[in-house]
């Protein structure tokens, strides 16, 4: 006896195709497979259509992962309490936390300045918090530069952290030549101290104290 044929249209409806469904659909990729899984092929197979269908929502794959940054950007909550510098500490803490948690998002951050909503959202508030500081126009606008630097490299380093590296580099410097790197080997203990977020902290302060005492035009 032949199987009754099923009728396409008895198949679950599939939901509409958007842009944003394209972008959260890649971050769920992202997140369980990896970078290298990010595909155009494959988000289109997540989403049982055909590549060419996803060119109508994103332009393409650094269109996609510029998407899927806005969209972790905007998870970030804006801080309340304390002064401006404790405000802008929690939200550059706070930015690397979420863009540290998929890998190679805060790649694309480096060597360009993003302009989509959450992006410049990001920005506004940290020029704001700036300018509250104190800062002149020139030096809050050259500020942010620096300080998106600090944010992409040190969520870029956590997204990629790999499991006991951190003991491969304490052996490392525990083994190292005195004769050879004599700088290197006697200050081996304070390389290694503090942790990531503890040396992130040192680094914004030190950098915020630098902005301050070093204005735009200054010599």
């Amino acid at each position: 006896m032949n199987a009754v044929p099923v009728s396409r249209r008895a198949r679950p409806a599939k939901a509409p195709l958007s842009r944003e469904l394209v972008i959260e659909t890649g971050l769920r990729i992202l997140d369980t497979e990896g970078l290298a899984a990010l595909t155009m092929r494959r988000v289109a197979q997540e989403l049982d259509t055909g590549a060419a269908s996803l060119y109508v929502y994103v332009a393409n794959r650094g269109d996609l992962m510029t998407g899927m940054l806005d969209h972790v950007l905007a998870t970030v909550p804006a801080p309340v309490g304390g002064n401006w510098r404790a405000r802008l500490t929690t939200l550059v803490e706070a930015t690397i936390e979420e863009l540290g948690r998929h890998e190679g998002l805060a790649t694309i951050a480096f060597g360009r300045i993003a302009v989509t909503g959450h992006a410049l959202g990001l920005i506004e508030q940290v020029l704001a918090l700036l300018r509250e500081g104190g800062l002149d126009p020139a030096t809050a606008a050259w500020a942010v530069d620096l300080i998106q630097l600090h944010i992409a490299a040190e969520a870029a380093e956590r997204a990629a952290a790999v499991p006991g590296h951190e003991a491969v580099i304490t052996r490392r410097l525990t083994e190292l030549s005195a004769e050879q790197y004599p700088t290197v080997a006697a200050l081996r203990h304070e390389l290694l101290a503090g942790d990531g977020a503890e040396r992130a902290r040192w680094a914004l302060r030190a950098m915020l104290n630098g902005i301050l005492a070093t204005p735009v035009g200054a010599r």
